[in-house]
């Protein structure tokens, strides 16, 4: 926040406030309209698109605003224009109503997200995605589209992706070279399902299929995606390393091989158990005597790893500060270099019978884990994030890891093609596979 609240500050002076347009109003989006209208200068929501509009008044009310119904673009472009705040349940007006400035997706799809980024691109406004999931299996596609329209798609922070980012470009800029770029969990058991996490969901007011992705590692592994995909990092192995310990993170510095790490240009991978959690970490090396003097004097060990670690990722406490600056300095706090590194692979739950059709994210069904995108492509691998509404072939078994081959896909859809032309963009050479044809 140093630099962003001086800047923020001088907005709120000068009655120039950031402004906001949020899709979606579930547990997330509220706490983000909370820390936005009563904890940052310069920076207010405008408007809220829920299709239930009770719960986008709920978290206007929450913060002592009322805020307009609005269901036409006219009468939306009066409520911002007269700096008002504004509820619909048409999302589409966010891309073409004049006064926003930056749209923030947090609806947790990826079907109904896509359609939105994709108008916001065309009518060129700027997007920060508080979506990982989509950013996973359509990211680097999306990219694509945004830079040709001029404009910033970026993750953020608060998700641990956007706080590893940060951590990374700041042991780099010290001169270092990070080579494990980490998440820390608490649990991971990949059988986990709404009905075992029902109770947790409960305590925290998330739904059980939310909770289920976290436990059962589809979370972990399409974070960890995103981060490979902005920076150049793959995995080690399928599946990630994911090394247990009850102790410290910087106790695992010597967990690694740094020659290995050096040869695969770094890894993201993540840690099961140790402190601080649930936090994200980064090791680094440096062959600089001077800079491994100090780095000792600083009472970070004597190498060749180095533990770098924030305790705490904060959600939506930290999305105030991507949306600055996003808009204060156009800095893009985490996207795609380019083609794919990693993609999340869908693995079954449980034995399945053919006919079957499968649910969701963090439902009963499936999993995902992180494999490196051109094994994926080379193995016509189904990436999780496509797996819903695909109907098997064949009976599979637990663990069964599910290609194209397995499955009949759902009707064709604006994600399928967005993920097709992803693939015949960066991967030609795999273009002769179930998921392969091109768009005309």
């Amino acid at each position: 926040m140093i630099i962003v609240d001086k800047q923020l500050e001088a907005r709120q002076r000068a009655g120039k406030p950031i402004r906001v347009g949020l899709w979606g109003a579930g547990e997330m989006a509220q706490g983000m309209v909370n820390q936005v209208m009563r904890y940052t200068p310069g920076m207010e929501v405008a408007v809220i698109a829920n299709r239930t509009l009770s719960k986008a008044h709920q978290a206007y009310e929450y913060t002592g605003n009322t805020a307009q119904e609005c269901s036409d673009l006219e009468t939306l472009q009066a409520v911002i224009s007269s700096g008002g705040f504004a509820v619909t349940d048409n999302a589409e007006l966010l891309c073409e109503v004049e006064g926003l400035d930056l749209l923030v997706e947090c609806t947790g799809t990826i079907h109904y997200a896509a359609a939105l980024i994709m108008k916001a691109i065309e009518h060129k406004r700027h997007v920060l995605l508080f979506n990982p999931e989509i950013d996973a299996t359509i990211g680097p596609i999306l990219k694509v589209y945004a830079d040709k329209a001029g404009v910033m798609l970026s993750g953020c922070e608060g998700d641990q992706p956007g706080c590893i980012l940060n951590l990374y470009r700041m042991v780099k800029g010290m001169g270092l070279t990070p080579l494990v770029l980490g998440n820390i969990k608490g649990l991971q058991d990949f059988y986990r399902n709404p009905t075992t996490q029902a109770g947790f969901a409960a305590q925290w007011k998330l739904t059980p299929e939310m909770v289920t992705c976290f436990a059962d590692g589809t979370k972990i592994s399409i974070e960890q995606a995103c981060v490979a995909n902005a920076t150049g990092m793959g995995v080690a192995k399928r599946g990630m390393l994911g090394f247990r310990h009850d102790g410290h993170i910087d106790d695992m510095t010597t967990w690694f091989d740094v020659e290995e790490l050096k040869r695969l240009g770094g890894i993201v991978d993540y840690v099961v158990g140790p402190k601080p959690g649930p936090g994200v970490f980064v090791f680094a090396t440096t062959d600089d005597p001077k800079v491994q003097h100090y780095l000792a004097y600083g009472k970070l060990g004597p190498g060749p790893l180095y533990s770098f670690y924030i305790p705490y990722h904060l959600i939506y406490a930290e999305i105030p500060n991507s949306i600055a600056r996003m808009v204060l300095f156009n800095d893009v706090i985490m996207e795609p270099l380019g083609a794919p590194v990693v993609e999340v692979i869908t693995q079954a739950k449980t034995p399945l019978k053919a006919g079957h059709k499968l649910d969701g994210l963090g439902g009963y069904d499936t999993y995902g884990q992180c494999e490196n995108a051109d094994v994926a492509r080379r193995e016509n691998i189904l990436p999780v994030g496509l797996a819903e509404g695909c109907v098997l072939k064949r009976d599979v078994e637990r663990d069964h890891v599910l290609t194209f081959d397995d499955v009949e896909l759902p009707a064709d859809n604006l994600v399928l093609r967005l993920y097709r032309e992803q693939n015949a963009l960066f991967f030609p050479e795999y273009q002769a596979t179930a998921a392969a044809p091109a768009l005309a």
